[in-house]
C-alpha cells in the first residue's frame, strides 16, 4: 500500500487536483495505514504526529494542502488531548508553565492559520519544505539536557510561580525544577504559534527545545508540558480551519484514528526500541518529506 501511495502523482497546481483512478474508499484506508505507521514512529521519537503527517500526506496524497493542514491540526490535537490527563497526574506537565506560553501561542496561531489560508499553496509548500529541513537540522545538532541546571529563576517566572517537583521514574528521585529566560521564551512561543497555525504541524518539535534548552525545564517536564501547550494552541488554530471548511471528515477521521492506534503501539515499543534507531528513522523520513515538499512548492517535482 505504501508503494502505491509513493507512486501516486501529486498536485500540479495550487487549486487543481488531478482526477484519480483509484476508488474513493482507497484513500481513507491509505490514510489510516500511513497514519498508523506514523503514530508508531512518532511516539518513541518524542515528536508530534503532525510534524510527520503534513509533509508526508501533503507531498504524496492528492489532497489540497489546506485540507491536509486542517487534518494535521486535528491529528496533533487528538494526540495531545489523549496524553494530557495522564501527564498532569504524573507531574510531568505543569499548568503554571504551560498557560502563559500557550496563551500567546494560541493568539498567534489564529493569525498563522489565517495567513496560511490566504497564501497560495505553492508558497506554503515551499515554506513547509524549508521548515521541515530546519527541523532536521535542529534534531541533528541539538543536545538534549535531561536535568538542566537553573541557578536562579528570573523575576517573571518567580512572579508567575513557575516551578515544581516531579518524581523521575527511572531513578526514583524527586527533582525540584525552575525556569529562567521567561520573557525570551514568551516571544519565541509567539513565533511557534504562527508556525503551528500556518503549517498545521502542531510545532511540538519546537516546544520541547524551547522549554528544555532555552528556559531550563527538565526534559521530561518539557515533553509533558509541550503536549499541554499543543492541546490549547491547536484548538485555536483548528477553529479557523473548521470555519473555512478546510477540515474534511474523509481526511481527518481515518487520520486521527490511525494515529491514535499507532501511538498506542509506539508507546509500548518505547520500552524495547533504542531511541537512537527511532531518531534516525524520523530524521530520514523528515529529510525525504522536506525535500519533496520544497521541490513540489518550487514546481521542480510534481
Amino acid at each position: 500500500m505504501l508503494l502505491l501511495i509513493f507512486a501516486l502523482p501529486a498536485f500540479a497546481a495550487d487549486s487543481v487536483v488531478p482526477a484519480s483512478t483509484m476508488p474513493w474508499w482507497f484513500w481513507p484506508l491509505a490514510l489510516f495505514a500511513t497514519c498508523f505507521l506514523i503514530g508508531i514512529v512518532a511516539v518513541p521519537a518524542g515528536i508530534g504526529g503532525g510534524t510527520l503527517f503534513v509533509p508526508i500526506i501533503g507531498g504524496f496524497f492528492p489532497f489540497h494542502l489546506d485540507f491536509v493542514r486542517g487534518a494535521g491540526l486535528m491529528v496533533a490535537l487528538a494526540s495531545a488531548l489523549a496524553a494530557g490527563p495522564m501527564l498532569l497526574r504524573g507531574g510531568l506537565s505543569s499548568l503554571r508553565l504551560a498557560l502563559p506560553l500557550a496563551l500567546l501561542a494560541s493568539i498567534s496561531s489564529i493569525g498563522g492559520a489565517l495567513l496560511g489560508l490566504a497564501l497560495p499553496a505553492s508558497v506554503i509548500q515551499t515554506a513547509l519544505g524549508l521548515i521541515v529541513l530546519g527541523i532536521v537540522t535542529l534534531m541533528l545538532v541539538s543536545k538534549k539536557s535531561e536535568f538542566p541546571v537553573v541557578s536562579q529563576p528570573d523575576r517573571l517566572s518567580s512572579a508567575l510561580g513557575i516551578h515544581g517537583v516531579f518524581v523521575d521514574g527511572a531513578s526514583g528521585r524527586s527533582i525540584d525544577w525552575q525556569v529562567h529566560r521567561t520573557p525570551v521564551g514568551l516571544l519565541l512561543f509567539l513565533a511557534i504559534g504562527v508556525m503551528a497555525g500556518m503549517f498545521g504541524i502542531g510545532a511540538g518539535w519546537a516546544n520541547v527545545p524551547a522549554l528544555n534548552l532555552l528556559m531550563g525545564a527538565p526534559l521530561k517536564v518539557s515533553a509533558g508540558t509541550s503536549g499541554l501547550v499543543l492541546s490549547l494552541v491547536d484548538s485555536s488554530a483548528a477553529w479557523v480551519y473548521l470555519n473555512r471548511g478546510a477540515v474534511l471528515p474523509m481526511v481527518a477521521v481515518p487520520s486521527v484514528v490511525g494515529m491514535m492506534v499507532g501511538a498506542r503501539i509506539g508507546a509500548r515499543l518505547l520500552h524495547v526500541l533504542k531511541g537512537s534507531v527511532i531518531r534516525k528513522m524520523v530524521i530520514a523520513l523528515l529529510l525525504f518529506a522536506g525535500i519533496r515538499a520544497l521541490l513540489k512548492g518550487l514546481g521542480l517535482w510534481v
